[in-house]
């Protein structure tokens, strides 16, 4: 086992884990739970962070694709660090009041890579908002809840 320093949610954490563990695992042993585990193959989304290395800018990553030796220093973000004391982000907000959150499993993937899409287009139209959520599955919604939350956020943020 090596010790490996992160910055999560803004805060700066060393952690015990082996060179090859998973992002995911690491980040839910210590208490950031609100990434979830759905396929763990990389192809839903659950596991979706922003993560910033080295001086890059941040990017959405899905946690269980990525070993915790690669994360090194890297600066991270969960579905824990984007509100803001008791004040959800505005995308959090959008998800409740229309319905974008139901069983909860893909709602912290969704509202990463909504957050990531809105800070590079902060006016996205539809198709953008369906393309920068392509990589995240839901089983709940049937999407467009979703698609309305993100695009609701966006006139919100304004």
């Amino acid at each position: 086992m090596n010790t490996f320093s992160l910055v999560v949610n803004g805060k700066r954490i060393s952690v015990e884990a082996w060179p090859m563990a998973r992002l995911l695992d690491v980040l839910r042993e210590n208490g950031f739970t609100g990434t979830k585990e759905g396929c763990g193959e990389g192809e839903c989304g659950a596991c979706s962070v922003l993560m910033a290395s080295r001086g890059e800018a941040r990017k959405l990553v899905n946690s269980c694709l990525v070993p915790v030796a690669q994360a090194a220093g890297a600066e991270i973000t969960t579905i824990e660090g984007i509100a803001i004391r008791d004040e959800l982000h505005a995308v959090q907000q959008a998800f409740i009041d229309h319905g974008g959150a139901q069983c909860g499993i893909c709602t912290p993937g969704m509202v990463l890579a909504a957050i990531q899409l809105l800070d590079k287009t902060p006016q996205p139209n539809s198709d953008e908002v369906r393309a920068a959520v392509a990589g995240n599955l839901c089983r709940c919604t049937g999407y467009i809840k979703i698609f309305d939350a993100i695009l609701d956020a966006c006139k919100r943020m304004r």
